[in-house]
């Protein structure tokens, strides 16, 4: 429908604007019309009483007297020249005075009242008007008059002024409406046409919209969709890379887990070995290639939709984070690192024990990794702490800290890399687990004196089961 469209109401506004612009015009147009006939007819009474008194010895013809008042369109006239008031012109009254308006200190309001209130009086009345004769003739000038002739002025004036206004607002809208559909409506079409074809085709980079509208306002909003049109096709593009990489990733490890698990069994057999170093090395190597396998499943199982529910057990959190510090312990064998668990008693939390230690693997690998890239000796300390509500795990080192760009994107896979060659993937996949446990995972400080996160667990296993 036309005025549901924006050049419709428009248009409409318009007509309703320029129309009550016109009754405001036309209320004082028709009061002043009405002040203007009165004072006419006081200067024709003044002009022909003039005449009478001009041979003030001499009588007035009655013809002549009759002439005069027809003329000036009045019944009488009194004309104050002193301080005595002089019927100077009269004729015959067909009935008693209906009202009686002084011009002289009439206010605008009451000019206004009294024009309306003589448009809707249909019937004839004689009135007295009282006004100051020009140019200093007298006094004071008196007339007595019909209405009918005024009120006919009046209404020819106002259909005359209604005719012109509606002509006016008929020209005057047309011409806005042509204004606004060609400044704002034919550009906001070609907003709306860059829109649905970017998107059907939000692949194709050729869609994206270039910024060419004159308003400023249009114009952001032109390169505000331009901005978000480029991103979402930047989103688009890294997800299709994704997907490949996804499905890539998939297949890795799909082989992979099958050499881990014949290297699993080799371990098994070497557990048969009498050399005391290899008795020692032999089972942590089988829980390292283990969890590798679990790892492949798990990845196997993130291809088709997200990680695992986790699977809320108790278990020992001491052991768990020390089987950490040690595995890492192995790796950075030479580095200079020292590993630390902070001295308190055993602490048994309820979650997931695999999704529980690959997020600390993560968060001691990468404080491990940070440490050796700085070629200095350092330390990484993990302390437990048992709250009313869940369990939290600090680990901190004293690394160089986390560069501003891990910092901007520092849970986002393949953007929050915070060493040359990293992924990103450590921190993200470690918040995705937590996260999955219905708690989180936060940077609490970075700097020249190193990086502090905290784990939080909450305590009862229905967050867990939501996420």
């Amino acid at each position: 429908m036309f005025l549901n469209s924006l050049s419709g109401r428009f248009l409409l506004l318009t007509v309703i604007f320029v129309m009550l612009a016109e009754v405001l015009i036309f209320v004082p147009s028709v009061a002043r019309f009405r002040e203007d006939y009165l004072q006419a007819r006081l200067e024709r009474g003044q002009i022909a009483s003039l005449t009478v008194l001009a041979d003030a010895d001499s009588m007035v013809d009655p013809d002549l007297e009759k002439e005069l008042l027809q003329n000036a369109g009045v019944l009488n006239v009194v004309l104050q020249r002193d301080s005595r008031r002089e019927l100077v012109l009269a004729s015959p009254m067909p009935h008693g005075i209906d009202g009686s308006f002084d011009l002289r200190d009439a206010t605008p309001f009451q000019l206004i009242t009294d024009a309306f209130a003589r448009m809707f009086t249909p019937e004839d009345q004689v009135i007295r008007v009282v006004g100051t004769p020009v140019n200093k003739a007298g006094l004071l000038i008196e007339v007595t008059m019909h209405t009918n002739d005024l009120r006919t002025g009046m209404l020819d004036y106002g259909r005359r002024v209604f005719g012109l206004s509606l002509v006016i607002s008929v020209i005057t809208s047309a011409l806005l409406f042509l204004a606004v559909r060609s400044a704002l409506v034919l550009p906001i079409r070609r907003v709306i046409h860059h829109i649905t074809a970017y998107k059907n085709a939000p692949e194709d980079l050729a869609q994206i919209i270039s910024p060419s509208a004159g308003i400023t306002e249009l114009r952001d909003a032109e390169e505000a969709l331009r901005a978000m049109e480029v991103e979402l096709s930047a989103a688009l593009k890294q997800k299709d890379r994704l997907a490949i990489l996804g499905g890539a990733v998939a297949k890795i490890s799909h082989d992979l887990r099958n050499m881990l698990t014949t290297a699993t069994l080799l371990a098994d057999r070497m557990e048969q070995s009498e050399d005391p170093a290899v008795q020692r090395v032999t089972p942590k190597l089988v829980n390292s290639l283990t969890r590798a396998v679990n790892l492949c499943e798990n990845t196997l199982a993130f291809g088709k939709a997200e990680e695992p529910a986790p699977v809320i057990a108790p278990f020992a959190a001491r052991k768990l984070v020390a089987d950490v510090l040690e595995s890492e312990a192995l790796a950075a064998e030479g580095a200079g690192i020292t590993f630390d668990l902070a001295p308190g008693d055993e602490i048994t939390i309820h979650a997931d024990t695999e999704q529980i230690y690959r997020v600390l693997t993560n968060l001691v690998r990468n404080a491990r990794q940070a440490i050796a890239a700085n070629k200095a000796p350092g330390r990484i300390t993990v302390s437990l702490e048992e709250m009313a509500d869940g369990w939290v795990i600090h680990v901190a080192d004293t690394g160089p800290g986390l560069p501003p760009k891990a910092l901007d994107n520092l849970f986002r896979p393949f953007e929050g890399g915070a060493r040359r060659g990293g992924s990103g993937l450590g921190l993200a996949i470690a918040s995705e687990l937590v996260r999955g446990h219905g708690g989180t995972l936060e940077l609490v400080e970075t700097g020249d004196t190193g990086t502090a996160f905290r784990l939080t667990v909450p305590r009862s296993g229905s967050a867990a089961k939501k996420a």
